[in-house]
């Protein structure tokens, strides 16, 4: 048996290129896929939060129609915090800080813009796939906030090592 893993080894399990006989597990980081990720997961947000913002009346408009009280000015709040937690995931500044307000945002959000369980039909389905959606998205901030931001970061650029 080859002690040299296959690439679907080290892809699947992120093995090394060599295995030493020492019986540690290691586990290869994929910074690159982080950086990705981080990107990809930000854009929604940005994107999102940059809408309320430049359409606040449109965005207090459904935010009332779901009798969300001082409407306009929570949109406003809400596009801040968007852009605002878009930017720390994507350069990795804050970046924990920032998926944890971004998961607290979609906590109430996702409860009362995808009330699946009160519809009936293809409108249950669709908003449930938009709550499952947004469950998901949910995972991964919390995955950065488990994880960091990984070695393309401003937080790993600034962090100080630390003391034993």
């Amino acid at each position: 048996m080859s002690m040299n893993p296959g690439i679907a080894e080290r892809i699947a399990f992120g093995r090394p290129l060599t295995i030493d006989r020492d019986p540690i597990v290691h586990s290869v980081p994929r910074p690159g896929t982080a950086l990705a990720g981080r990107i990809l997961l930000s854009a929604m947000f940005f994107v999102a939060g940059f809408a309320k913002l430049t359409d606040t009346s449109g965005t207090a408009a459904h935010m009332a129609d779901a009798g969300i009280p001082y409407a306009h000015t929570l949109a406003i709040i809400a596009g801040i915090a968007e852009v605002a937690g878009a930017l720390s995931i994507a350069s990795g500044f804050l970046a924990r800080i920032g998926g944890i307000g971004l998961v607290l945002f979609l906590i109430p959000t996702t409860l009362i813009f995808h009330p699946f369980w009160n519809l009936e039909g293809p409108e249950r389905i669709g908003q449930m796939a938009n709550f499952l959606k947004n469950c998901g998205i949910a995972g991964g901030l919390m995955l950065i906030v488990a994880n960091g931001a990984g070695r393309y970061s401003i937080d790993n650029a600034i962090r100080r090592p630390q003391e034993p």
